[in-house]
This record gives structure tokens, sequence and C-alpha cells, in this order.
């Protein structure tokens, strides 16, 4: 039997924090306001690329309002806006009697399952509209009434929102769009004062007004709330999607992120008993940050720091705070003191809702019909080649674009550290490092003195049992790789994500985990050729279900590879609805958009012996063999104009 180890389940997480640290370290803040006015345009542009991008031009809103009813000083619309074609966000705008134009305050809800029907998040919209303000409060994407089924109670994240990496696009910067798109709203309704607009949300919400506060001007006064801290706490806590921006930390902190407010009004609302990642320690970090910034406009008064005794959520205090805030700076009245709510009554969620009695549309655009539909405009630009000029055309951009997608580290370490050897029947291991901070267990069989074929074995689930390693003809190695099997995080998973938080981080950092268990392979490879001399002339990269596509995007790179089999793999990113069975960690930012789908990967091992055992979609479902032709049709050309159509074997399996 294979020897074991006894695994290290915060190895990963301790890496990710390690190396996080060195991009950010030390963190340097501009010294002067004309320092500070140089790097304000530049910060903007990459949190929109890393959110993969805006429409350039916005499309008509389309507003239709389609009930309404009226209570004791003020009235409440409920209101369906097109944010992108095709797209309904639906949102309850609440009027005050009485002459405008008003102030107004965009409110975006966090990760309340009634959304904005939540009886929390309907007291601050009561609130302010009887202090005069007109309101609009939104559903997120994927959220409320915008969720895949039309019953209210939907969580957008995990392989909901995972559905988007490939694009390029992330549900943060889909809600700041979006968001932007309810302001444009906003600003159009004649009861709107398009010059006092403010925001504020909570949580999820304090996320998405941290970001659309940053980005869009026109919000003169932003209030997060149990948001704010550092993206480094991050890294170790479990998230919402909504709140990744991809690679962020290779650039900026929070502290930079909201420096882009100045000089507009930002109070920030934490709470004492919340999370480290949200925690009044975490967010006096970001504030000591964001005085150096206001102070470069003059502009001291207008940031604030509040802390409440409380746990995580929009309370009342936290209301009656950014009541008094907001009257002072969308209003000029008052010295931002806090500002008394009083007793209310709540609406029940039905009375809200825009479509009554849950009867949405069929064809309503949810997160992963979106992302599908993206994904299928992207690959127009990677149709099936015709003649070998166009493959190898095509080949050439993929395979400078694959290892910048995959995050790939250009530098190697110059020595390989091996230790640890152990030895148990006939098979003996070492550790080897992968880079600093990444041990991994390797594992051989060893039958003979000769090696002349190899053969790695990857298996995120372990489902292969020793006695059939052994079997084999080849030379089997086998190891976790990094955050998987002994090595996986403890309590990583999140729903149907089993590798949420891992996956997550590594985001955040830039290093999307493919890339980094490609690496692993590699690092693999040269620790056998380090301890045996040289590598055989045949080498075979075996990936079973999730670990096929490392098996095939290594074999894409690492010309050492001879052969590559994926058993039961995910044969396209393209998915209408939310991944089944699948890891977090292959859904790699933008590589639809840079790259293409898995076939246009399987098509850079050609000429070598590729073999396809049964594959599966999305949702989990078994291709059959005329599916896996269709889906693998780009792959079938490109071997076939390299002259090596017989080195992709196509079959079904049992296994997949």
């Amino acid at each position: 039997m294979t020897p074991t180890s006894a695994g290290n389940q915060t190895q990963f997480l301790e890496f990710v924090q390690k190396y996080a640290l060195q991009l950010r370290s030390p963190e340097t803040l501009p010294q002067s306001r004309r320092a500070w006015d140089e790097q304000r345009p530049q910060l903007r542009a990459r949190l929109i690329a890393s959110w993969g991008g805006f429409p350039q031009t916005p499309g008509p809103l389309k507003p239709r309002v389609v009930g309404q009813f009226q209570r004791d000083g003020y009235g409440v619309e409920k209101v369906l806006l097109e944010t992108r074609p095709g797209v309904q966000m639906t949102a309850n705008v609440y009027i005050p009697d009485g002459n405008g134009p008003h102030p107004a305050m965009l409110c975006v809800h966090g990760h309340w399952p009634l959304a904005k029907h939540e009886p929390t998040v309907q007291k601050r919209c009561i609130g302010l509209v009887r202090l005069g303000f007109v309101v609009l409060m939104v559903d997120a994407f994927g959220a409320g009434e915008r969720g895949i089924q039309p019953e209210l109670g939907e969580y957008h994240g995990e392989m909901v929102a995972g559905t988007l990496w490939p694009t390029g696009l992330a549900l943060a910067g889909i809600q700041v769009y979006e968001n932007m798109r309810a302001v444009d709203y906003l600003t159009s309704r004649t009861d709107v004062d398009a010059a006092r607009i403010g925001v504020t949300g909570c949580s999820g919400g304090g996320n998405q007004t941290m970001y659309v506060g940053a980005i869009d001007e026109r919000l003169k006064c932003v209030v997060p709330v149990c948001s704010v801290g550092t993206y480094q706490a991050y890294l170790g806590a479990a998230c919402c999607m909504c709140e990744v921006t991809p690679s962020v930390l290779t650039y900026t902190e929070e502290s930079g992120v909201l420096g882009l407010v100045a000089p507009r009004a930002l109070m920030l609302i934490n709470a004492t008993q919340d999370a480290f990642q949200f925690s009044v320690g975490e967010a006096r970090k970001t504030f000591a940050q964001l005085q150096h910034i206001f102070c470069f406009y003059g502009r001291q008064e207008a940031v604030r720091h509040v802390s409440i005794e409380a746990g995580h959520g929009y309370n009342r205090a936290m209301r009656e705070a950014m009541y008094g805030w907001v009257t002072r700076h969308l209003k000029g009245q008052g010295d931002g003191a806090p500002i008394e709510e009083g007793e209310m009554a709540i609406e029940a969620p039905e009375t809200l809702r825009c479509f009554a009695d849950g009867k949405r549309p069929t064809t309503f655009v949810t997160v992963p019909r979106y992302a599908a539909a993206e994904a299928r405009r992207l690959l127009q630009a990677r149709p099936i080649p015709n003649h070998r000029q166009h493959w190898q055309s095509d080949r050439s951009l993929m395979v400078s674009a694959l290892p910048k997608s995959l995050g790939m580290r250009k530098n190697r370490l110059e020595s390989i550290a091996i230790s640890e050897r152990r030895q148990a029947g006939d098979w003996n291991s070492f550790e080897v490092i992968s880079e600093l901070g990444i041990s991994l267990r390797v594992s051989r069989l060893s039958k003979g003195s000769k090696v002349d074929r190899l053969k790695l074995l990857l298996d995120f689930d372990r489902s292969v049992p020793p006695e059939e390693a052994e079997a084999d003809e080849w030379h089997i190695v086998q190891a976790d790789l990094r955050g998987t099997g002994a090595l996986a995080n403890s309590n990583d998973g999140i729903g149907r994500a089993v590798d949420h938080n891992s996956a997550e981080w590594s985001l955040w950092i830039g290093r999307p985990l493919l890339g980094q268990w490609v690496q692993d392979v590699r690092r693999i490879l040269d620790a056998v050729e380090q301890e045996d001399g040289q590598l055989p002339e045949e080498i075979m990269v075996v990936g079973r279900s999730v670990a096929g596509i490392v098996a095939l995007c290594a074999a894409a790179l690492d010309p050492r590879i001879t052969h590559c089999q994926m058993i039961g793999s995910l044969t396209s990113y393209i998915s209408d609805t939310p991944y089944e069975k699948q890891r977090l960690g292959i859904m790699v930012p933008g590589i639809l958009r840079d790259v293409g789908d898995i076939p246009h990967i399987a098509s850079l091992v050609s000429p070598r012996p590729l073999s396809i055992t049964g594959g599966v979609d999305g949702a989990g479902a078994v291709r059959t063999f005329q599916q896996l032709r269709e889906d693998f049709a780009y792959a079938i050309a490109a071997f076939a104009l390299d002259g090596a159509q017989n080195s992709l074997q196509i079959a079904t399996g049992a296994d997949s």
C-alpha cells in the first residue's frame, strides 16, 4: 500500500497568508495629493479590469412600474429595470410625500435570505423615506426575486456565481455595474435631486457600497456597514463569491479602494462582535490610511469611523448613525449625530414583490443563464479551425495566454529540496517543496530498477485503489496536490464547492488554484528527474474527474508529458445551471475569454496522445459518445490538421 502522510490542513492557508503579506509589504501610501491623483485613475481601471470590465455603452433601462401602494407619509413603487440587455433587476422605490426634488439613497442588501424584503432591510428604507429621502432598494443579481427559482431565499454564491468566473466576469463587478445603473435610474427621476445621492448597505451589501461608492462619483455619501476591514483578513475566512475581486491583493488594499471615495463623505460602521475580517481592529487599520488620503483634500471631517457594541447586522443604532451622517451631507442639516428612528411597521414580503405570487417569466435571466450566454458569445471568437494556418495562429495565441490565465509563476526554484524518504512495501515516498511554503508527499510504486514509462495519477477523491495502480504496466507516481487530500484545508467547503475557501483565497492573490496545481505537477516531475537522474521517454499524466482538467493543462504546457488521459472530467465550462460535482479551483477567471474552453486546451496537447474517457457537463450529467465528439469538435479538428487524428481517443467509460 502507498505510504501515508499525517497531512497538514493548515499548510495552504499559511502559504496564502504569507504570500499575500509579501505582495502588500510594505503597504505604501501616496505622500502627496499629486501622487494620489496620479494613482486614482490607475487603481480605478485595475479594479474594473479585475471584475471583467463594464459594457462600453449602457443600454436603455426600460423602467417599468409593476405595482404601487401608499403608506402614511410615503408611497412605494415596485419597479423593473433592465441593467444589461435582457437582464432585469427587481426593485422597490420609497417616495416621500411632498414636492421634490428630494435627496436619494441607494440601498443594497447583504446575505439575508429575503433580500430587499428582509425586515431589517425594510427598516432602513422606511427610516430614510421618513427623513425625506427617495430610497431605491434593489435585489442583487441572483438574490431575492432574481434567484434561479422564483421563490425567495436562494444564495447566489458558491457554484452559482462560480459559473461566471470562466467568462472573466466577477459577481462583485456585475453588482457594481448594476448599482451604477440604479444610480442612472435615480438621476432620471424628476423627484430626485441628482446632486444629492448616497449609498448604504451591510455585510455583502457593505461590500457593494464600498465598491460602487469608489467607482461612481455621483454618490456623494457612502456608508458601508459591517463590511470594512482588510483584504488580508479575508484570507482564513469564508466569504461570498460576490465579495471577491480577483488579484486585488497584487495591487491594493481596502484602504486604496475606499480612498477613491475621497473627498466625498464616507462613514464606516463596524460591530464590536463581528467576524475578524470585518472587525473593528481591522477597520481601524484601513481608517488610519483613509484619514491620510482625506487630508490631501482638507476633508478630514468627511470621513468617520463608528463602532457599535453589537454583532453582525444593520441594527437600530447603526441605522441611526447612518441617518445623521446622510442628513448632514445630503440635506445640509445637523452635525452628523445619530437621528432617532422611531417605531415602524414593516411589510409582508409578498407586498413588495415585483412578481406577484412568484409568477416570474420562465425566460428570466439568472446568474448561470447569463454566464452561459456570455460564454457562448466569447467562444464565437474561437471557431473550429478549417485549415492549418488558422489552427497554428490559434495555437500560438492559446499557448501564450494559458500560463498567464492560470497565474503561473515564471521563476523556478533553483534546487529541488527532497526529504523524509519512506518505504511501505513496494511503495516508496518522499517530500518535495513545490514552492516556498508548499510541501508535497510523492509516492512511487517500484517495478524494477529501470523506469522507462512513468504514469502520474491525479485523483482528488482518491478513487483509485492501490491494487489497481499496482496492476498497471507503467511505473506509478501519486501525490496529493496542494489543498487536496491530506493537504486539504479544514472546513473548506460551502454548498456545492468543496474547495470554496481555498479557491477564493487563491483568487484574492491572483493565483487560481488550477495554475497552482499545474505547478505542483511540474515540480513532481522535476523531483522524479532529480531522484532518477533523468525522466523516462514516456510520461503519462492521468486525471480523474476534476483532476482531469489539471492533467490536461499540465500536458498542454509541459512538453515532457508525452501522454494525457482525462477520465470522467468536465467537458465544457459553459453551464446554464450551477456546477455540480466540480471544484471551484478549476474555474479560472477569464479563461474562456483569454484562452478558450476545455476542448481548446485539449487541442494544445496535439500531436501527443490524448485519451478522453467519458465526461460530464456542468450539471454533472454523463455525456454520451456522440455528445463527447460534439464537445471536443475543436480538438478533433486540431489533431486532424496536425496529422495526428489517431492520437486523440474519445470513449465513454464507467468512471465518467
